[in-house]
C-alpha cells in the first residue's frame, strides 16, 4: 500500500509486470491468521474489499458479478431441482449465499479451513453474506477439505470450489489436482456438477485456466469453460463448470431463463439466459489456448500461480 497526497493506494499485481489501483478509505481489519494474511478494506469505488495475501477476493461494489458467475451455471445444469450443496472455501459467505436462493436446497455444507477469517467476514462483511451463516440450512466446517471429502461418503448435487489460486507450495497446491478433483466427482450425485473460479482469462495468462480445464477432462465427461469481467480484479476471469451429464454449453438463452424462474427464489442481478450464453461464448484465442494445452495438473507435479 502506498500513500499520496489525497489517498492511500491499495496496488494489487495480476502479473509480474502488471497491477491496478484502489483508493483507500480506511482499514477496517487486518491480521494474519495461522494460514494467510487478511485484510478488509473499505476502497473509494468499490465499498468494502476482502483481500488475502495481497489478492482481492472479491469487493461490495460488484461481487454479485463473481459469486452469480460462480454459483449459477452449475446449480441450474444439476439433473433436476438440487437439493444438497457444498462449498469448499467461500470464507465471505456470499457463495453460500446464492446456493441457499433455491428453495430446493435442504443442506448447504460450507467447509473453509480459516475459522479466523469466516469470523471476520461474519462481522465485517454482513453485506456479503447477508445471513446465509445463520440459515438453517447451512453447516459450517472448519477442515482441510480434501481431508473432509475423503473421510465423508456423503454425495451432494452441486460442489462449489471457491478457493484462492495456489500461490505457493503448500496445502492449497492439493486441491487443485486431478486427485481432488476425483475425489470431488465421486462426492457428487449421478446428476451433479461442479463449478470452481479458475483464474485470469486475459491474453499472455491463461495457463493456469488452460491446465485445470486440461486436468478436468481427464476427470469428468463434461468440462464447460466461461469466463466474465469482474471490474474490481481489472481483468477478465475464468470459471469452469464440470458436469456428469448436462452440458452447460447446450443450454440457450430461454432455456436458462426458464430454470432460473422455476428454481431461484428472488431476482439475480448479473446471470441470465443472454449472460449465459455470451459467457460460454469464448473467443478464439482461449478456445486455441484450451485445445493446445497438455498439461494435467497432479499430486506429483502440482501447479502454482505466479
Amino acid at each position: 500500500m502506498i500513500s499520496s497526497q489525497s489517498h492511500k493506494w491499495f496496488i494489487e499485481t495480476t502479473t509480474a509486470f502488471e497491477g491496478h489501483m484502489h483508493a483507500i478509505a480506511k482499514t477496517i481489519v487486518e491480521a494474519q491468521t495461522k494460514f494467510q494474511h487478511v485484510e478488509i478494506l473499505q476502497t473509494a469505488s468499490y465499498g468494502k474489499t476482502l483481500v488475502l495475501d495481497g489478492r482481492i477476493q472479491s469487493s461490495q461494489g460488484d461481487e454479485f458479478i463473481y459469486h452469480e458467475a460462480l454459483v449459477h451455471p452449475g446449480l441450474l445444469a444439476t439433473d433436476g431441482a438440487p437439493r444438497s450443496a457444498l462449498v469448499i472455501g467461500g470464507g465471505e459467505g456470499a457463495t453460500l449465499r446464492e446456493i441457499l436462493r433455491y428453495p430446493s436446497v435442504n443442506r448447504a455444507v460450507m467447509v473453509d479451513i480459516d475459522s479466523e477469517v469466516v469470523e471476520l467476514c461474519k462481522t465485517h462483511l454482513p453485506e456479503m453474506h447477508q445471513g446465509a451463516f445463520d440459515d438453517p440450512r447451512t453447516e459450517l466446517r472448519h477442515e482441510d477439505a480434501r481431508g473432509y471429502l475423503e473421510k465423508s461418503k456423503e454425495r451432494f448435487d452441486f460442489i462449489s470450489v471457491d478457493l484462492v489460486e495456489p500461490l505457493e507450495e503448500g496445502p492449497a497446491c492439493m486441491l487443485f489436482t486431478k486427485e481432488f478433483y476425483s475425489l470431488v466427482r465421486d462426492r457428487l450425485t449421478p446428476g451433479g456438477t461442479m463449478s470452481m473460479q479458475a483464474g485470469m482469462t486475459k491474453g499472455g495468462e491463461l495457463g493456469f485456466f488452460t491446465s485445470i480445464h486440461r486436468t478436468l477432462r481427464e476427470v469428468f465427461p463434461i468440462v464447460a469453460g466461461y469466463q466474465t469481467f469482474v471490474s474490481c480484479f481489472g481483468t477478465p476471469w475464468g470459471f469452469i463448470v464440470a458436469s456428469k451429464k448436462v452440458d452447460p454449453n447446450k443450454q440457450d438463452a430461454k432455456a436458462v431463463d426458464k430454470l432460473i424462474a422455476e428454481r431461484i427464489k428472488g431476482t439475480l442481478e448479473y446471470w441470465d439466459g443472454v449472460t449465459h450464453q455470451h459467457a460460454f461464448s469464448l473467443p478464439k484465442f482461449i478456445r486455441t489456448s484450451i485445445a493446445k494445452q497438455t498439461r494435467v495438473v497432479t499430486d506429483a507435479n502440482p501447479l502454482i500461480v505466479a
